[in-house]
């Protein structure tokens, strides 16, 4: 039992220092408050992106809208029931 735990303890002391260990405190703040800006960056120029692609859907379905012959091809054959 007494080996087992002297194997534990030094096997707590000898991990290795991490990168966050190693570096300043100040340094790792930057660089999480850097890491969440670029996050909300990518964020909102996904968000941009899906609203452009929108729009563009909008302006296609209000042409083809006001295209007589796509709303012949895509009406109802059916003339019956507006009698």
């Amino acid at each position: 039992m007494a080996k087992r735990k002297g194997q534990e303890q030094k096997s707590l002391q000898d991990k290795p220092a991490t990168l966050k260990d190693l570096l300043n405190p100040e340094i790792v703040g930057k660089l999480k408050e850097q890491a969440a800006e670029m996050k909300q960056a990518e964020e909102k120029r996904k968000e941009e992106l899906r609203e452009q692609a929108e729009e563009a859907r909008r302006k296609e379905r209000k042409r083809l809208e006001n295209d007589f012959e796509y709303l012949l091809n895509n009406s109802s054959q059916d003339w019956k029931k507006f009698k």
